[in-house]
């Protein structure tokens, strides 16, 4: 298969081209022409330079390919301004998707990559049910608001065969985000947000790698499927497998109540605004750590994509901390 990849250069998208290459296909891989490479370094990786903001400039850069799929992995997970999301995640999206069928350049499916931060706060009366993809949106957050009007988005695209994707908390080697978490408890501190129980969700990189692979062949036409590792977890959960990877003995568990962590991040948006640069904790963020249940249906994704994850929340966790001691982060 001749595969194009979008956020190539990203965390998700660099997994996926190794696993796209592993298997045997051509990889395409889509970058900026100020994106950094050093985790797309295979020979066999062929380059296209893509700008999403330019719908016109778009169509000449696709002008002459084919591909018989594509994964749209590149987005804004946080932004220095909630309209940015949009503007790349929902403009970027359909602008790309809009491209490729109008030039020809795609001949199949156009995976897109969305979040179950689409879907958003749905199931939070207790006792937590699962999330399933046929719940009535309510997202929370700038984010994913902008994720499900890409969804939307391609869904009146005439003739456009694509598939969502909504993983849940991805994490792995080179993620910045849950780095943050084992960084904190490699210093012998875990902070966790809120009193009441939070049900919290993970897929590891390389099985939500996997599943868009599957989803490029296998699936609905318009279909939406949830991705995790079919397991639910807690916080504690979580910091208590990092700090057995991590061989602490010691670590001072913090819960902090959701008014302080608004504050932490109603401050942090404001520095963003002031500073010009993105920050982890803004309002998105809030409300994200927030929601109390994450749990999510994987069913269909199971039984229509043939998706089988195959790392639980320990193996991935363990991988993931060996990954960064080797590369010194921690």
């Amino acid at each position: 298969m001749k595969l194009l990849v979008t956020g190539a250069s990203g965390f998700l998208g660099s997994h996926l081209c190794e696993r796209a290459l592993a298997e045997g296909h051509e990889v395409w891989a889509a970058v900026r022409a100020s994106s950094p490479r050093g985790w797309l370094t295979d020979s066999r990786l062929h380059f296209i330079t893509l700008d999403l903001a330019r719908p016109e400039r778009l169509e000449e850069q696709l002008a002459g390919h084919k591909w018989d799929a594509a994964v749209h992995a590149a987005g804004l997970t946080k932004a220095r301004r909630r309209a940015d999301f949009a503007r790349v995640n929902t403009a970027g999206t359909l602008a790309l998707a809009e491209a490729l069928r109008r030039t020809g350049a795609l001949g199949g499916r156009f995976v897109f990559v969305s979040s179950l931060s689409a879907a958003g706060a749905v199931r939070e009366t207790m006792p937590h049910t699962d999330i399933c993809e046929s719940d009535r949106p309510a997202p929370q957050t700038a984010y994913g608001r902008s994720k499900l009007e890409a969804e939307r988005g391609l869904a009146r695209i005439d003739g456009l065969d694509y598939v969502v994707l909504r993983p849940t908390g991805v994490y792995g080697p080179r993620d910045r985000d849950y780095f943050l978490m084992a960084q904190s408890v490699a210093r012998g501190v875990d902070f966790a947000a809120g009193r009441r129980p939070q049900d919290i969700t993970f897929v590891y990189v390389k099985d939500l790698a996997a599943a868009c692979l599957l989803a490029a062949t296998q699936g609905k036409c318009g279909a939406t499927y949830n991705l995790s590792d079919g397991a639910t977890y807690s916080s504690r959960d979580y910091a208590d497998l990092l700090q057995q990877a991590l061989g602490k003995r010691r670590v001072l568990h913090i819960k902090a109540p959701l008014w302080l962590l608004r504050a932490v991040c109603t401050a942090g948006e404001a520095w963003a605004a002031l500073s010009g640069r993105a920050v982890t904790l803004n309002m998105d963020k809030f409300h994200i750590l927030a929601q109390r249940n994450w749990r999510c249906d994987i069913s269909a994704a199971r039984r229509e994509l043939g998706y089988a994850p195959a790392y639980d929340l320990e193996r991935g966790v363990r991988e993931t901390v060996e990954w960064y001691k080797k590369e010194k982060w921690i």
